[in-house]
């Protein structure tokens, strides 16, 4: 249900409409169009809700700094007691296929599979780390402007939001040069990243909500309301990541800390 105010405005837009379109002979069907399409505007982009699947369990000692599905894997970055490491598990059984643990000193957050390398964003510092997907080994280091702290791989270009989350940035999967950028239309600060069928998906900071955005305008064009997925008590600062279940219609959701994932599907509101 429209907010009374908002209702009001619009009505007193279309009545405007209605004058301005009577005086220049446009025909009533077009009014009742740009009509619609008012009340389209105010009412804001589409609503969703989480439906859950099934849940998935998830050791609450580490907590979830980025999150990747790709095949039947599961990349993690993740954070033990201050010591940061690179986690493959697989994600029926959570049973850890392989690890790397970054020093002491190194923080790192978002992840993207590429192919047969991984990438990986320092949070301590602006700098993009390639990986082998099966060693784990580190390939090669590149400095960048910007910072980031979320990231994924739309199938040709690498998506990264900017320190300040409120940005877009494209990147070459190759060599991580920047190849353009775009503003997001929303006040909201951005932690987790996916790119699904031509959309990005983004966990809001501290919160169970999660954006769909257009990565063309940086325009929202969902938002989803995943607060009724697990027990509150399961999870702490929110959801934090997200990513696609591949071949699903479905998306994996982590809580920052919390002993479950939760497999979910979109559904309107």
């Amino acid at each position: 249900m429209l907010d009374r105010r908002v209702t009001a405005r619009c009505a007193l837009l279309c009545l405007l409409l209605v004058a301005a379109f009577a005086a220049s002979g446009c025909s009533p069907g077009r009014v009742r169009g740009q009509h619609e399409a008012l009340l389209k505007a105010a009412a804001g982009p589409p609503r969703l809700r989480a439906q859950l699947i099934r849940v998935l369990a998830q050791d609450p000692s580490w907590s979830t700094t980025g999150l990747r599905m790709s095949g039947d894997v599961l990349f993690e970055s993740t954070d033990q007691r201050g010591r940061d490491a690179l986690r493959v598990r697989d994600p029926q059984n959570g049973r850890e296929l392989n690890r790397f643990d970054y020093p002491t000193s190194e923080l790192v957050d978002g992840i993207a599979v590429v192919g047969d390398r991984i990438w990986q964003l320092g949070s301590n510092e602006p700098v993009a780390i390639e990986r082998d997907r099966n060693t784990l080994a580190e390939t090669r280091r590149v400095p960048y402007h910007g910072g980031g702290g979320a990231l994924c791989y739309d199938g040709s270009r690498l998506v990264v939001s900017d320190g300040d989350f409120r940005h877009l940035t494209f990147r070459d999967p190759q060599t991580f040069r920047q190849l353009g950028r775009v503003d997001i239309r929303t006040g909201d600060q951005l932690i987790g990243l996916d790119c699904a069928d031509g959309q990005v998906w983004a966990n809001v900071l501290n919160t169970d909500r999660i954006l769909r955005i257009d990565p063309r305008n940086g325009q929202v064009t969902a938002g989803v309301d995943a607060s009724g997925v697990g027990p509150p008590g399961d999870r702490s600062n929110g959801l934090s990541q997200i990513t696609a279940v591949p071949g699903t219609d479905q998306f994996l959701l982590a809580p920052y800390t919390g002993s479950h994932l939760y497999q979910v599907r979109f559904a309107p509101a």
